[in-house]
């Protein structure tokens, strides 16, 4: 029996040829990784996703059985070609769950072309490739792999806060140390690998007073349209400390162009499209919909009332249980702590619901989208801000963006809508344009807001909340305590 032929997994777990046929398959695979090697064991509950020993890999495929669909990937059999994994910072784990779909491919077709599948589209084969890294010993016998190594360096930079010249320093150092190593080359290079993973942003520059962004149309121009101030810092360009900016009257720039205000914007459309290149995360995006119960329960925010009307009148967002649901939150704090309370940097962080309840409100899943700067908060000059975010849910909304499911390798038309904001009530003030200061602050009573303004202080109190209380509760004609008057509405 060929190790190729995968007859042998179907037979009867119990049989002398199914074990014969298991015996060969694990001696194989783990002929290079030593006594100690790991591989995902491809079992039925495992399902390629768990790291696993010898002996619990022999034990679970004994027992359980591989999951359906299973193919030996022919990469474990060709001679010199086994990956280079690194199981503590399971970098292999990020890799193989985006690669593993192509593996079952003959090496002279290509990518794509089988019956069954569409061709990934740009941007999955630009993540598939920077991925490559993850598989790649940084030097022969090295225990790291090139991408593992990376993140550990960029982690360290940040953690650290090395700034760019003495980490360009270091990379120098460890190119020196380790000639044969795979490292990139500045700190540049190692910059565009980390963007390539989707962790890079958009640096926008703002008016200091929060009147308008550089951006789209605006990008050329050097002053506000509304204010006319500068858009770059200030320099001291003479011995009596006298500052000027960095443009003058004639539109020439003296020196480095520093923004005065820089927003960071992280695009959020490629973040919602890296959730379907993995196929079990692809999978859980469609979980609200295949596997939640539905019992009328209040579980997930998919048994809302506010999800099914948002359903209700959207049904053609709807019949696409891929189509993701989003919520929005904002709010400030204070980045350097007590050393300085009056400075406020406002984040604005964005949730995609369509996952389990165990998943969604996890730090992976929360996708950090704007970091407005301070010193001070943005109030209502806040939609500024939210101008590229916009946008983007406006082209989520409207037209979709073309985005490959890794789950059943497939493009599809991906969607998004936002269907709430989360914040506290100043912070809804902002995002929503609504008072909420003065007698009608509160929004679901809207005009039946019961309030008074306090003479002597000048404060706006509300009162009446006995209202809520049952018809015949004993407070409702209890006049002394309240404000003097028997509660007798609804």
């Amino acid at each position: 029996m060929s190790m190729m032929d995968s007859t042998w997994m179907t037979l009867c777990r119990s049989s002398p040829a199914y074990e014969k046929g298991l015996d060969k398959f694990i001696e194989r695979i783990f002929s290079k990784k030593g006594k100690d090697g790991h591989i995902y064991c491809p079992c039925i509950y495992c399902g390629n996703h768990k790291w696993v020993d010898r002996v619990q890999a022999k034990t679970h495929l004994l027992c359980d059985g591989f999951f359906e669909g299973y193919k030996i990937p022919t990469m474990f059999f060709k001679p010199d070609d086994t990956p280079m994994w690194d199981a503590k910072d399971d970098m292999q784990g990020l890799a193989q769950s985006v690669f593993h779909i192509f593996e079952d491919e003959d090496e002279d077709d290509d990518i794509g072309q089988t019956e069954n599948q569409t061709v990934p589209n740009l941007n999955a084969k630009k993540f598939y490739k920077i991925l490559e890294d993850a598989k790649k010993e940084l030097y022969p016998g090295c225990k790291f792999s090139v991408l593992s190594f990376i993140v550990r360096l960029f982690h360290s930079k940040c953690v650290g806060k090395c700034n760019e010249k003495g980490f360009s320093m270091i990379l120098d150092t460890i190119m020196e140390a380790f000639p044969l190593a795979t490292i990139p080359n500045s700190w540049y290079e190692l910059r565009k690998v980390i963007r390539y993973l989707g962790l890079g942003y958009k640096k926008i520059d703002a008016c200091p007073n929060d009147c308008m962004l550089y951006w789209k149309e605006n990008k050329d121009k050097i002053k506000c349209d509304v204010c006319q101030t500068s858009r770059y810092k200030q320099i001291n360009n003479d011995s009596e400390g006298e500052s000027t900016t960095q443009a003058d009257n004639d539109g020439d720039y003296e020196g480095n162009k520093v923004g005065a205000k820089v927003l960071r914007y992280f695009t959020l459309i490629p973040r919602l499209q890296r959730l379907f290149m993995s196929p079990k995360t692809a999978e859980s995006m469609r979980w609200h919909e295949e596997s939640r119960t539905k019992d009328g329960i209040l579980r997930h925010p998919a048994d809302s009332p506010a999800w099914k009307t948002f359903d209700y009148q959207n049904s053609e967002f709807s019949k696409e249980p891929r189509n993701v649901r989003l919520g929005l939150a904002s709010d400030g704090f204070t980045p350097f702590g007590n050393m300085s309370v009056s400075h406020s940097t406002w984040p604005v962080v964005l949730m995609p619901y369509n996952l389990p309840p165990w998943l969604c409100m996890k730090k992976s899943f929360l996708f950090l989208t704007l970091l407005i700067p301070g010193p001070s908060a943005p109030g209502n000059n806040i939609d500024v801000y939210m101008q590229p975010l916009v946008d983007e849910l406006k082209e989520l909304w409207d037209t979709g963006v073309n985005t490959y499911d890794a789950s059943n390798k497939s493009n599809f038309t991906l969607r998004a809508g936002l269907i709430w904001t989360v914040s506290d009530f100043h912070a809804y003030a902002n995002l929503s344009s609504w008072s909420t200061k003065g007698k009608l602050a509160y929004t679901s009573c809207h005009k039946l807001t019961r309030s008074i303004r306090l003479s002597n202080s000048h404060k706006v109190i509300f009162i009446a909340h006995h209202r809520w209380l049952e018809l015949l509760h004993a407070f409702r004609m209890d006049k002394d305590s309240f404000d003097g008057t028997e509660e007798h509405e609804g």
